[in-house]
């Protein structure tokens, strides 16, 4: 990722207001799906509100994301609801951050980056849960961020497929590694 790219979304969290722990969207009305014990990866984590909500339900959070302001922001966020996250500032663009650990739990959303999708799948323990929504092509005109119609599933078939959507421009993916 250029500097550039990592100042502006500096300046865009800096900019935002605290914020508050939110469920992933995809996840939202569908929270029983949602182990309550484990560990858990929020992929491109911003402000962390996803991160934190996730460690409030009582899970083990790694949060990562490029912007060092982002994740400021969510180690205040963790503070304030009296939770830990472990924070890992890491540019997505140059490869996901391996450490060889598996999660109950991984979400990425709002950040699509198809390269990526074979990591975020090993990054899953057998039972686990992934939670994904990106930008799509359906509903919605289109443009180089957004995922073509069935980009989801087929990039992670092989997974049970508990919840999957498309329209109004995004696409989201509840699935399970068998166990």
């Amino acid at each position: 990722m250029a500097a550039s790219d990592r100042e502006r979304w500096d300046a865009r969290h800096t900019a935002a207001g605290a914020g508050s722990p939110l469920p992933p969207d995809a996840l939202r009305g569908r929270t029983d799906l949602l182990p309550s014990s484990g560990r858990a990866l929020d992929v491109a984590c911003g402000r962390g509100a996803v991160a934190v909500w996730l460690a409030m339900q009582g899970l083990d959070v790694v949060a990562v994301d490029v912007s060092p302001a982002g994740l400021a922001a969510g180690a205040g966020l963790a503070a304030a609801h009296d939770v830990r996250v472990r924070w890992v500032e890491a540019d997505l663009d140059a490869g996901f951050p391996r450490d060889d650990d598996r999660y109950d739990v991984v979400v990425c959303q709002r950040f699509r980056d198809p390269a990526l999708y074979p990591a975020l799948r090993a990054a899953l323990a057998p039972g686990g849960l992934l939670v994904v929504t990106v930008l799509s092509e359906v509903g919605d005109a289109g443009g180089p961020f957004r995922a073509v119609p069935g980009e989801l599933t087929a990039a992670f078939a092989g997974l049970e497929v508990l919840a999957h959507g498309e329209g109004n421009g995004e696409a989201h993916l509840v699935a399970r590694l068998p166990a």
